[in-house]
């Protein structure tokens, strides 16, 4: 979701019964505050997060919200769809339809997924140049070796893409399962490397997204994001 950002004096003579040509006027007499400060120019630029103030009543008070998520198997990473059940459907939240989720996961696969209202954050995680680290478990349908370490470590071949994968950080955990710690987030990724082996995913559950941890909340729960926490990245 893009944040967008809009003159002064378009977004009053939006939200008021003041023309655009009245805000100067307005501007001189000190009526409009924004962020707390009197506003000083026309021109000065209003985001949908801006406090904005005319002759003391709120024109705008909408507050950034972050959200983690628990998601099941067998949920779409949507906000809506005709067919599935979807993430947005165990969020119980008043800004729930201003809401879009930052990095999707897919139909089966579980676990951390962020949501919020903040186009301009959504963004910063999602930029490859953030190099925002995705660590997930993995269990698979034939024993790992340590070939695969290697591999990983040095960089899965695409030749549908003609690229090769980042370094990634692969840890067996048993036989079957491992932890794989990664910067990317391509095209079913995770099934695609393993599938370099010949083999088959067949749970697939992220735990974390940079400083964002899954914590303890169950399949379904969710919570929202402290202000410090948000503002990690």
């Amino acid at each position: 979701m893009k944040s967008t950002s809009h003159r002064l004096d378009r977004f009053i003579s939006q939200r008021s019964v003041h023309s655009r040509s009245d805000v100067r006027l307005l501007l001189a007499q000190k009526r409009i505050w924004v962020d707390d400060a009197v506003a000083d120019s026309i021109s000065q630029r209003v985001t949908q997060f801006s406090h904005v103030v005319l002759d003391g009543v709120c024109l705008n008070d909408k507050q950034p919200v972050y959200l983690m998520l628990n998601k099941p198997k067998g949920v779409a990473s949507a906000t809506w769809d005709d067919q599935h059940r979807t993430v947005m459907d165990f969020i119980d939240h008043p800004q729930k339809t201003d809401f879009h989720i930052v990095g999707r996961l897919d139909f089966n696969t579980t676990g951390l997924m962020l949501l919020t209202n903040d186009g301009a954050w959504s963004r910063r995680i999602s930029l490859p140049q953030t190099k925002l680290s995705k660590t997930y478990k993995v269990t698979l349908a034939e024993p790992l070796t340590e070939q695969y370490v290697a591999a990983f470590k040095a960089g899965i071949y695409f030749a549908y893409e003609d690229i090769t994968t980042q370094p990634a950080h692969l840890e067996i955990l048993t036989d079957y399962t491992a932890r794989l710690t990664l910067v990317e987030g391509k095209y079913h990724q995770v099934k695609r490397m393993f599938g370099f082996f010949d083999n088959q995913v067949l749970a697939l559950h992220r735990d974390s997204v940079g400083p964002f941890k899954l914590d303890k909340l169950v399949p379904g729960e969710w919570r929202a994001l402290k202000k410090e926490e948000a503002t990690l990245v």
